[in-house]
């Protein structure tokens, strides 16, 4: 599905990028957890892959940047400049309607993973597969099916199962209704 052709949404992407940008630039973990989740409910309605992956890159980045520890190494440099440069270029394509180059462009922040090494490298890696299950539990949480959701998001029945289990979200019992009786009085009220 391509919802980016939609107006609404090619502006609402463009301003998740351009605040995903500041929120980079001024450490704003929350801003950066807000936005993710802002994209994680657009793509509960639309389903579509570009949302999930700006919503999970999002919330990475709100984990990675969170790690002082980190911030000194070279590589983790250099992977947050090509982090900013890609969403940079992501806001251009986008604007130039060319969603194959914007999609590249966001590819091309999970692919340098790859580049990094050592404890860095499996950190970054376990942030990513972490935030692909815990949006999925969101996803779920909007009523997607299990099955949908872990095949949105690349992940397997089991880790998605095991994490909702934990977080008590399958334990909510949506069937609560009203008795009857007090249903049968409120049909009564509307017809007098």
């Amino acid at each position: 599905m391509v919802i980016l052709d939609n107006g609404v949404e090619l502006k609402n992407f463009l301003d998740i990028i351009y605040q995903t940008l500041k929120a980079i630039k001024s450490k704003d973990l929350a801003l950066l957890r807000e936005l993710s989740n802002r994209t994680i409910h657009g793509a509960s309605i639309s389903k579509d892959t570009d949302s999930v992956s700006i919503a999970v890159i999002v919330y990475s980045l709100s984990k990675i940047i969170g790690r002082l520890d980190y911030y000194e190494e070279k590589q983790f440099i250099t992977f947050m400049s090509g982090v900013t440069k890609n969403l940079e270029s992501g806001a251009i394509f986008l604007k130039q309607k060319n969603f194959s180059k914007f999609r590249s462009s966001i590819k091309n922040i999970t692919s340098s993973i790859d580049n990094l090494s050592g404890k860095l490298k499996l950190y970054i890696q376990d942030i990513f597969r972490e935030a692909k299950i815990n949006k999925a539990s969101r996803l779920y949480e909007h009523g997607i099916s299990r099955e949908e959701t872990a095949n949105l998001l690349g992940i397997s029945l089991w880790e998605l199962s095991e994490y909702v289990g934990k977080t008590g979200i399958s334990d909510v019992d949506l069937s609560i209704t009203k008795p009857i009786k007090e249903r049968i009085n409120n049909t009564r009220e509307l017809f007098e």
